[in-house]
């Protein structure tokens, strides 16, 4: 008797590549989600409201900004939601809506940091600090890698 055939059982195999490329969005977001969470909290302790070119926020609102606005150091929680959602969702197998998610979170998370002022001092070398330094240069690499590794066209989530 012969086995039966992926395509003949209905069942669809990923090539390697594939599988790969989904894995390393995956893994990506991952810590760059771990990095925005953990920005959160230090932005929550150090009390670093946000402050871009065009609005700022209050070191007394931090907590209550966070959720909507974000932080100097992490996108707003309603941010990180979602990018935790789409994240599982592209974890367990291919998902188109899961990784546009990541794609625009992504996407709005690059100008997000470049725009923070307190991001932007923390990659200079007179401006360095050892918690918050780390935090903002592996969010902002996270961000740029999500961004490139979501583009529409990439196997990453691309059904066969």
């Amino acid at each position: 008797m012969r086995a039966a055939t992926p395509a003949a059982t209905g069942a669809v195999r990923l090539p390697f590549w594939r599988m790969a490329h989904r894995r390393a969005l995956v893994a990506v977001s991952a810590v760059q989600l771990a990095a925005g969470l953990g920005g959160q909290v230090v932005a929550l302790r150090r009390r670093r409201a946000y402050d871009t070119p065009f609005m700022g926020g209050s070191p007394d609102a931090v907590g209550r900004d966070s959720l909507v606005l974000g932080t100097a150091l992490s996108a707003p929680v309603t941010m990180l939601i979602a990018q935790a959602w789409g994240t599982a969702r592209l974890a367990g197998g291919p998902d188109e809506r899961a990784r546009a998610v990541l794609l625009a979170l992504s996407t709005v998370m690059v100008p997000g940091y470049l725009l923070e002022r307190l991001c932007r001092a923390r990659l200079t070398p007179g401006g360095a600090d050892a918690v918050e330094t780390p935090l903002v240069a592996t969010g902002l690499a996270g961000a740029v890698a999500m961004a490139l590794l979501a583009r529409p066209g990439q196997p990453a989530a691309v059904r066969p």
